[in-house]
């Protein structure tokens, strides 16, 4: 039996981490169908991804699942929030992937200036000719509320898994925070400041987890409480792609979301994986392992 989920890129999550139990409410979500988690071994589990390179599906078999993922529903059967929790069946694998207790040596960045960028009348609005440069500032969030885009379903996987977690605000705002940890992971942070991308590139030890990061430069006002677009991503000019003219750049791996064939690639201050993992992780135990190692 099929059993199918429609993830929009642009679909907005509010979200809540605890070390046994991870929760989310999604603001907008589009389904093809009503959503359960199928208990035999041999069902499917197909999502449907929506991204600007359009509509792809990847079936995830649902006995291979290293977490159990609970969809909540709203009055018209749509999936609203859902919550993800540790098998005590797989403890042993956990030891392997993840730490018995918060990682003081190890910690991943979430995007929050990407889950910014990618709101309602944010960048993306812009971008799509549905406003003018207005949409250019956004507020900058004073929660986290995930989605494909920030790349939340592996901050969901990390967090069950012990991983100790930051945020660009937090290194933009203190860029030596970083050097407080002997391994820093980057999820897919595609808009970062000036100041928490030299940070980042200065660490000796980084995990690009996701393509795509460090994609395009903003700016923060915290008086306002607001961050601005100021280069890449097609802007100020179309010619404009990474804002940052970073030579690392591996965006072009960005809609590989399927991550069968998958590859750390080695650069001077890390490793980068050459696809976007944010299924991946809810299965792949090498992958966890490779994180973790």
């Amino acid at each position: 039996m099929n059993y199918k989920l429609l993830v929009s890129s642009i679909l907005f999550l509010f979200v809540l981490f605890s070390t046994s139990t991870a929760s989310t409410h999604i603001a907008s979500a589009i389904t093809s169908s009503k959503y359960d988690v199928p208990s035999n071994p041999g069902d499917v589990l197909n999502i449907g991804v929506k991204t600007n390179k359009g509509e792809q599906e990847l079936s995830l078999p649902v006995n291979k699942l290293l977490f159990n993922i609970i969809p909540h529903y709203d009055q018209d059967g749509k999936v609203r929030s859902f919550t993800m929790k540790l098998k005590p069946e797989f403890n042993q694998i956990y030891q392997k992937v993840g730490y018995p207790h918060k990682s003081e040596k190890t910690v991943y960045v979430y995007p929050i200036f990407t889950q910014a960028a990618y709101d309602t009348k944010g960048f993306y609005d812009y971008y799509n000719k549905k406003c003018n440069s207005s949409c250019l500032t956004v507020p900058m969030p004073n929660k986290i509320r995930g989605s494909y885009s920030s790349s939340i379903t592996t901050a969901f996987a990390l967090t069950l898994l012990n991983y100790s977690s930051i945020n660009d605000i937090d290194i933009d705002k203190n860029p030596s925070i970083v050097k407080k940890y002997d391994k820093v992971i980057v999820l897919h942070n595609e808009y970062v400041t000036q100041k928490e991308f030299d940070a980042i590139t200065h660490h000796p030890n980084v995990v690009y987890l996701f393509p795509n990061a460090l994609y395009a430069k903003v700016n923060t006002d915290y008086q306002k409480g607001t961050i601005t677009l100021v280069r890449g991503h097609g802007y100020p000019d179309k010619n404009t792609t990474n804002g940052f003219g970073w030579n690392n750049d591996n965006s072009k791996y960005e809609y590989d979301f399927k991550c069968d064939i998958w590859q750390f690639h080695t650069i001077k201050n890390g490793k980068m994986l050459d696809c976007y993992p944010n299924f991946r992780v809810l299965y792949d135990k090498s992958l966890l392992q490779a994180i973790r190692n």
